[in-house]
């Protein structure tokens, strides 16, 4: 489930694309990295975001969780499916993967890169836009690549 924050986000950054056309944002857990349906594009971000084991309530910080989002523009009908990478509790054996909590100042970003992303890739603008990037945690222990979805989906950065 997608928070209903970043939506609204979206839909407010995404005024600034074509004129006419309009654009979705929905969450998808079936999309896959490099797994493209036919005239789909892929973007893949970084941000920093909270987690919090529903075994133990044990919760952490980590500014490497990876967002995937797939676009497709069609007829003026663009969507843009959105799946956030988990992470799961090093701590509970059988810990399931939990959903990043993203904080708002980090969605704008978000947001505001994959708008930028949106015009570059199906509207083929040169990127004018700055990239912005997301405010990060203090984290005490080293990132856990058994234990992110990320990693084990070959997407993150060690």
């Amino acid at each position: 489930m997608l928070p209903p924050e970043w939506i609204r986000i979206f839909r407010i950054k995404a005024q600034s694309l074509k004129r006419g056309d309009s654009w979705y944002l929905e969450y998808d857990e079936n999309i896959e990295p490099d797994n493209v349906d036919m005239g789909w594009k892929q973007y893949i971000r970084n941000t920093g975001a909270r987690f919090k084991c529903s075994m133990c309530r044990r919760e952490w910080p980590s500014n490497k969780v990876k967002v995937l989002f797939h676009m497709r523009l069609k007829n003026g009908q663009g969507t843009v499916k959105v799946r956030p990478l988990r992470q799961n509790c090093k701590m509970c054996s059988e810990a399931p993967m939990e959903n990043p909590s993203v904080e708002s100042d980090n969605v704008h970003i978000l947001m505001e890169n994959l708008v930028e992303k949106i015009k570059q890739k199906c509207y083929h603008k040169n990127p004018g836009g700055r990239k912005l990037y997301f405010r990060s945690f203090d984290v005490d222990s080293p990132h856990e690549p058994t234990h992110c979805e990320g990693c084990i989906k070959g997407v993150c950065t060690k």
